[in-house]
């Protein structure tokens, strides 16, 4: 006869063991001639996760680049089919898993795409990735919504009212003067606003404001791809890499290669190490 002790050990190290395994997480780590890029990927968006993990697993992101890098905008590669010499009419998609509460601040990963006139679902492209880097932006500047703010300045500034404004315009233009020009416009959103009744204001949530005014990103990419992990250490790397020389199409004029590995860790390990946090169970 067994020992109902014994029984009862054993299964109460059996739930131990699946308890545990729930609280491990995988760590990617993107080993380049720079340095080395450790990242953790985001629980739902799960599709996106389980494919780049398994890329990795599977030894097929080695010995791609990052094959077009934009420096204070994002690094891109992983371009794992061409390296396969794929048909790109084969390559493989992911749906969408475009989430509110995960947006382009800085260190974000993202998933490359097909744009919207041929792949109107949004898609992700099977392999490649971005991380982001983007810039720090003013509440002002972050807030208005340049693409609606233009026209109405430009149908403000014909107000017999605004003949010194219209002239202050001019001169900027002619000289060539962008950015003071753009910062004019913004400081005038607020009273195009109230005389025009329109609404040029955008519609950022408190946590991406706080992103995008402190570690910065490109919001305009928000909510057209889905970002589904995040880079924990190694964004000097990330910068570095942005920095190099290019040539068309933003491709480095020397290769970036890359190899990437993943391993599992206690999320409290991860926490700890990183500064990652996970969000809490309701």
């Amino acid at each position: 006869m067994r020992n109902p002790i014994k029984l009862v050990l054993w299964a109460v190290l059996l739930i131990s063991s699946f308890s545990c395994g729930g609280d491990q997480d995988y760590v990617a780590t993107i080993h380049t001639e720079f340095g080395d890029i450790v990242a953790v990927f985001f629980d739902d968006t799960p599709v996106h996760k389980s494919n780049f993990i398994s890329l990795a697993e599977e030894g097929r992101f080695d010995s791609t680049e990052f094959h077009r890098v934009m420096k204070g905008f994002m690094a891109q590669g992983g371009d794992v089919f061409t390296k396969e010499g794929l048909d790109p009419a084969t390559w493989p998609t992911l749906p969408a898993e475009i989430t509110s509460n995960h947006f382009h601040q800085r260190g974000m990963i993202a998933a490359a795409r097909q744009p919207d006139g041929i792949n109107p679902e949004k898609r992700s492209n099977g392999s490649q990735f971005y991380i982001v880097l983007g810039k720090v932006y003013s509440e002002d500047e972050l807030m208005v919504d340049l693409s609606l703010l233009q026209p109405a300045f430009m149908k403000y500034i014909q107000l017999g009212s605004q003949e010194e404004l219209k002239n202050e315009y001019v001169r900027l233009y002619e000289a060539q003067e962008f950015d003071s020009l753009t910062s004019l416009l913004i400081s005038k959103s607020k009273e195009i606003e109230e005389s025009l009744n329109i609404n040029v204001t955008k519609n950022f949530s408190p946590a991406q404001v706080e992103a995008y005014t402190t570690v910065g990103g490109t919001p305009h990419l928000d909510g057209e791809y889905t970002v589904f992990g995040q880079v924990v250490q190694g964004m000097d790397v990330v910068d570095r890499i942005a920095e190099e020389p290019t040539g068309f199409r933003d491709k480095p004029t020397d290769p970036v290669w890359m190899t990437v590995t993943v391993e599992k860790m206690s999320k409290d390990k991860i926490e700890k190490e990183y500064g990652f946090v996970y969000p809490k169970n309701k």
